[in-house]
């Protein structure tokens, strides 16, 4: 690729950026072959430890704090990919119900402009982008650890925690619910309101977003910069939280009545108690 003058060629994170768009056509001409786009959700927790990686072994391991941030989300891409298999995410049939919703709300034709427009290079290109914080960190890897590496670390380890923990709630919940319903029994709750739901209705979601918010303060201890283009991937990615939250409570909403009466004493990402809840 030395022919193409494309951003940040010539360093490790660049070649990343090269490798982006070969698995957003891969992703997209498989969606195409099997007739479901879950293969950009495949690669999500795949692709940011793998460009972690590449920027650690140029480096030789010798950077401190690209050794820790490529650990760090090495754990998260473990974490991630198991969760994610064991719904069934890798076998076929295993896309996320919320494209199936998008697919019938816009029509086949559409949807398909949305893959090679937003689905399959959108979502590559958003991966790239919020691991993008450990391109400014090899930048000034010449500067020690300090303080803010060890806030950082401390939290995305809180954070990776919580949304372990969430995942188990909702994994435990909804193989109870799969077993009550297969034995004809009663579910008094269609959906989880309990344990970390108790306080925030997406507490997975808050862990998610709190990790790369904490992962960009790598690059500011770095670099002693606060204001950077690598935080346009933890921004970027919280829009598309934000919006795919919505997408999934209006499917929620519509589905089960008592759903709204959730939305009302719950908070949706931050967990502030600043309504009455009823109930146990």
């Amino acid at each position: 690729m030395d022919w193409i003058d494309y951003p940040l060629a010539g360093t490790p994170f660049g070649t990343a950026l090269v490798v982006c768009p070969i698995l957003a056509a891969a992703a997209w001409v498989l969606s195409l072959l099997t007739r479901e786009v879950v293969w950009v959700d495949r690669a999500w927790s795949i692709c940011p430890p793998v460009y972690c990686l590449i920027v650690v072994v140029e480096t030789g391991f010798d950077s401190m704090r690209l050794n820790l941030m490529a650990l760090l989300v090495t754990l998260w891409g473990v974490r991630l990919t198991y969760n994610f298999a064991r719904k069934g995410g890798f076998k076929k049939g295993g896309e996320d119900y919320r494209w199936g919703h998008v697919r019938e709300k816009v029509g086949p034709v559409v949807f398909q402009i949305l893959n090679i427009t937003f689905i399959a290079p959108g979502q590559m290109l958003l991966i790239w982008l919020f691991t993008s914080p450990i391109h400014q960190a090899w930048r000034f890897q010449e500067a020690g650890l300090n303080g803010l590496d060890l806030l950082a670390a401390a939290l995305f380890v809180v954070f990776l925690v919580g949304e372990a923990v969430a995942d188990e709630q909702m994994w435990t919940f909804q193989r109870d619910k799969k077993r009550r319903l297969a034995a004809g029994e009663p579910v008094a709750e269609p959906f989880v309101t309990t344990g970390l739901f108790r306080y925030c209705r997406h507490p997975n979601f808050l862990c998610e977003l709190g990790m790369w918010w904490t992962f960009y303060l790598f690059a500011v201890a770095a670099s002693g910069e606060w204001l950077h283009w690598t935080a346009l991937g933890f921004i970027a990615l919280t829009a598309q939280f934000i919006a795919s939250m919505r997408m999934g409570e209006s499917i929620s909403a519509a589905k089960y009545p008592g759903y709204r009466a959730y939305q009302a004493t719950t908070p949706a990402l931050i967990p502030l108690r600043w309504r009455q809840r009823t109930g146990p």
